[in-house]
């Protein structure tokens, strides 16, 4: 067998030692995510599956490049095609390490978002985490790609040797950048103060714009908000951290409701307290903490009456106000008609005459 190895021409001693080393590289790299892979199904959490999972592409590549560059010193090559592969590797491998942290830090968020249920009733500790990690997510991978990419041009010589003729100019050009991308490095800076702020979270109900929505996405330099009516309002970063804004689940998701209603002064107000409280507690929107009803206001043929009621999100609590709305004006035009105010029962009463 030795001998049909020594017999054989040069060029396929080279292709041997390549064949070779590929085959050692696949074969060990899927032994290894072979016995990762059934020690991941083991555990009870998903964080190694994930990794497991997202890694065995980079690797798989990354292990290929460096076994070809361990045996390139013993394949007989002329100065050229050194000089061509060398130039290739240079691009390649920063390339593979940088895919491989890009694939590592998604591993790492997908992980993190699983475990951050927000699904769940009392979800802000959760909201918190799934945003911040978000927002770190993509200032890293963002950074990765830059370095990955100044890694690559850096191993081109004719690229690397002008940098010196451009380090005397830097200065001007920054200047410039600096002045073209102003809004872009404005909102790229407001995203990672956000990150640690946190005036908003994935999921938070705000009203910006006179618009009521949900968070639904924040990326580096804008938030996309959801609209009630499924419409998406995309905000910059900076707006957030520069305007007012209301933020409804800052804190908590609970929140109290208001309902209002104007009746005629002399209506029988404990009827209704009485009649508020029944329809409160019989309605499974309620979260069992509060509710009252209050006379705020009076005019001359009027009287406000406003209704306090909670709820566990600012969803239920405008579906519960609208129930509680509904159900207070049907008891009084069926049951109190004179708690109408005074205009509205002429109007009703000459009606009634014409017909």
């Amino acid at each position: 067998m030795t001998d049909i190895y020594n017999d054989l021409p040069g060029w396929a001693h080279d292709v041997l030692l390549l064949l070779g080393a590929v085959v050692i590289a696949l074969a060990t790299h899927r032994i290894v995510f072979f016995i990762a892979k059934r020690a991941a199904a083991r555990t009870k959490t998903q964080t190694d599956d994930i990794f497991v999972q997202r890694l065995r592409g980079p690797t798989r590549w990354l292990t290929l490049a460096i076994a070809v560059m361990v045996v390139m010193p013993g394949i007989d090559l002329t100065v050229r095609w050194e000089e061509i592969i060398r130039r290739v590797a240079g691009l390649l491998i920063p390339a593979l390490f940088g895919w491989l942290v890009i694939a590592a830090m998604g591993a790492l968020n997908e992980s993190v978002q699983i475990k951050a249920d927000i699904s769940v009733a009392d979800n802000l500790r959760a909201r918190r985490r799934r945003t911040r990690w978000a927002i770190l997510h993509r200032i890293a991978m963002f950074t990765v790609v830059l370095l990955t990419f100044c890694l690559m041009l850096m191993s081109i010589p004719a690229i690397r040797s002008v940098g010196v003729t451009l380090a005397a100019s830097a200065g001007l050009a920054a200047l410039a950048v600096g002045a073209a991308a102003q809004p872009a490095l404005k909102n790229l800076i407001a995203g990672l103060q956000m990150a640690f702020t946190e005036p908003i979270r994935i999921d938070d109900v705000v009203i910006i714009d006179n618009e009521w929505g949900r968070i639904e996405e924040i990326r580096l330099t804008y938030v996309v908000v959801r609209i009630w009516d499924d419409r998406r309002l995309v905000v910059p970063v900076s707006k957030f951290l520069e305007e007012s804004f209301q933020n409804w689940t800052r804190e908590t998701s609970q929140l109290l409701g208001s309902v209002f209603w104007y009746l005629d002064p002399a209506a029988d107000i404990a009827r209704i307290r009485d009649k508020l409280g029944e329809v409160v507690k019989a309605n499974p929107r309620w979260d069992g903490r509060f509710f009252n009803l209050q006379v705020t206001d009076s005019k001359a043929d009027s009287m406000e009456v406003r209704a306090l009621m909670t709820a566990k999100d600012a969803s239920t609590a405008f579906d519960l106000r609208c129930d509680i709305r509904e159900a207070i004006y049907d008891f009084v035009r069926n049951e109190m008609p004179e708690a109408l105010p005074r205009r509205r029962q002429e109007m009703m009463l000459a009606a009634g005459d014409r017909s």
